[in-house]
């Protein structure tokens, strides 16, 4: 009865009487950005082509501005209105830059936070960056405190916790408005934080729904009938079935990445994360809804299917990586598709209408952890990875090394969004090629401690040459790459799609690249101060196209020289696996911006 009642209500709850007009009319002028996505299918793709394939060659720095903070600078700058919007990582600084007068300061906002937060944020002290919407510029610290600021002012509008650090409760990510709301994640799992999703008003910052990953079908929003997995109803209690006693309580699952939305369906895509803990002996089941990707209602947070990716999650794949929305021809006709990168190594292209699963092939050659996922729609496995035994880490029980397994936890691809180009129909996906070692031990929760049971090393995949990146081209309808580039370390920048040919991303070493879109060749670099793990964007002003890019080396590839780690143990694996990145790159905190010579 509790459930009819919470579905009920929820599918009462009235829909929104104004819709969010301004984002969607402000994400179909490409001369500005207001979201971190560029726009809510997470396509990045700027329509701008005054900067091409052509003279991309000819770029210059126009102008340069310094953060003031020395930690991973991940996102990207908003544009709205002739002012550009920057963050920082930790403590989460926000300035207002006029673009009329050389990047002058309108006004700065620097949150009060305790510094204990940092201690409990996984993977570096990063941030994914600010929202736009209504007059108003969203902000989610790190102590999950979640703040409205007047965009023309920096003044407060609204704040409220959407967690608790005591319980390990983080925020890493960006946020999306979504008519009169705005969606919210929690980072976590690796304290054994309970992921949810939420959705505040944005009129005053009231909390609208709360949908959480793992336990009670009433909690997660799941109607047992009509919520599917490939295409067949979830059932009751599909969490609790899946975990042993009330484990799903401290069950991981924290939804950290990104988030798409679909204003014809009025779906919101995302994923959620890991079980925890690492250790996989110690949570017997599928873990569900754990590695999973959600589409839910925007107005009720209601689940209209799931899919999970890698069933009890045996290896930290965490699924939080970007959902991209296109519409494109399969087999003939149109189709509704939603595509995904996975950190297990697999993309995935799936109806985003119904959740039916279209194609899942590696788009990492090495992974071998799963030989591949079952497509037979008849089969009892229909849709789980065909697991290869040698690769699991619980076969012969904990404090056992299990070796030789790909990818890395870091993932053939981590959170650095994918771009997608309308002209030639490809994905441009920044990837890593590591494998690791991986031994599990028990470790048992206390509230606000780490909650992970698993110790890492990680190594360049055999036949890179030692090289751990590279950044290639992908056919979602096909499932193969249709070309490569070779990095020397793994590419841990978003990727930039525009209508002048070309695709933009960032390395490690700190290198601006731009590539033709079409065959990969490069067309131009540029090294900034800084490794470079932010998105780069572009925007127009006064009408001249830029582009833009924060460097500040960090986040979980970085951390080892960001943090200054000495244990070669530390940054879960990543300190020794990135070893030599400071021979390429030292700390930094700058944004640089590129544009043609002669104000063109």
């Amino acid at each position: 009865m509790a459930l009819v009642l919470a579905l009920a209500s929820a599918v009462m709850a009235p829909t929104s009487a104004v819709a969010n007009d301004d984002v969607l009319r402000r994400t179909a002028d490409p001369a500005q950005q207001v979201l971190q996505t560029v726009d809510y299918a997470n396509t990045r793709y700027s329509r701008l082509d005054r900067i091409n394939a052509g003279n991309v060659g000819q770029l210059q720095v126009a102008w340069t501005f310094s953060t003031g903070v020395l930690r991973g600078h991940e996102g990207s700058p908003l544009v709205v209105d002739g002012v550009m919007y920057v963050h920082t990582p930790f403590p989460n600084v926000v300035y207002a830059l006029d673009l009329d007068n050389d990047g002058r300061i309108l006004w700065k906002y620097e949150p009060q936070q305790d510094r204990d937060v940092a201690a409990i944020m996984c993977c570096d002290l990063v941030y994914r960056g600010l929202a736009y919407a209504q007059g108003l510029v969203f902000l989610h610290q790190a102590d999950t405190t979640l703040v409205a600021l007047d965009a023309k002012t920096g003044a407060v509008r609204w704040k409220v916790a959407n967690g608790d650090p005591r319980k390990g409760e983080t925020n890493t990510a960006t946020v999306m408005p979504v008519k009169d709301k705005l969606i919210v994640g929690i980072a976590g799992a690796e304290f054994g934080a309970r992921g949810h999703i939420s959705a505040y008003n944005i009129a005053d910052g009231t909390l609208a729904w709360r949908a959480y990953s793992t336990g009670p079908d009433a909690e997660i929003l799941l109607d047992p009938q009509k919520t599917t997995e490939l295409g067949k109803p979830v059932g009751p209690d599909s969490s609790l079935k899946s975990w042993e006693g009330d484990q799903w309580k401290i069950g991981g699952g924290a939804p950290w990445g990104w988030f798409a939305y679909d204003p014809a369906l009025n779906l919101v895509y995302y994923g959620s994360a890991n079980p925890g803990t690492w250790n996989p002996s110690q949570r017997p089941g599928d873990n569900k809804w754990a590695m999973t990707i959600f589409a839910r209602d925007a107005d009720t947070g209601v689940a209209r299917w799931v899919y999970q990716m890698t069933p009890h999650d045996q290896w930290d794949y965490d699924g939080v990586n970007e959902m991209i929305l296109t519409d494109q021809p399969v087999d003939g006709r149109m189709r509704r598709l939603l595509t995904h990168f996975d950190r297990n190594g697999f993309a995935y292209t799936l109806d985003r209408a119904t959740g039916e699963l279209l194609v899942a092939e590696k788009f990492e050659p090495g992974v071998n952890w799963a030989t591949g996922v079952d497509m037979d729609e008849t089969s009892p496995t229909y849709g789980r990875p065909i697991l290869d035994p040698k690769y699991g880490t619980e076969a012969e029980g904990e404090d056992v090394t299990y070796s030789g397994i790909c990818p890395a936890a870091i993932g053939a691809k981590n959170q650095q969004p994918a771009a997608f180009s309308p002209q030639t129909g490809l994905f441009y996906v920044p990837g890593s090629a590591l494998c690791m070692d991986y031994e599990p031990f028990h470790v048992d929760y206390a509230a606000g401690q780490p909650y992970v049971g698993a110790t890492l090393t990680m190594y360049p995949a055999p036949g890179g040459e030692g090289r751990t990146g590279r950044f290639i081209a992908w056919d979602n309808v096909k499932g193969r790459v249709v070309w490569q580039v070779p990095e020397r370390f793994s590419v841990w920048s978003g990727a930039l799609a525009t209508a002048g040919g070309v695709v933009f991303y960032g390395t490690l070493e700190g290198y601006l690249k731009a590539v033709d879109a079409r065959t990969g060749k490069e067309l131009y670099r540029f090294r900034t101060p800084s490794g470079i793990v932010g998105n780069v964007m572009t925007y127009e002003h006064r009408g001249r196209q830029y582009v833009a890019v924060l460097s500040g080396v960090g986040g979980w590839a970085g951390i080892g020289l960001a943090a200054g780690l000495a244990d070669p143990n530390a940054g879960s694996g990543a300190k020794d696996a990135y070893a030599a990145l400071g021979s390429y790159t030292a700390l930094g905190g700058q944004l640089t911006v590129f544009a043609l010579p002669g104000g063109r």
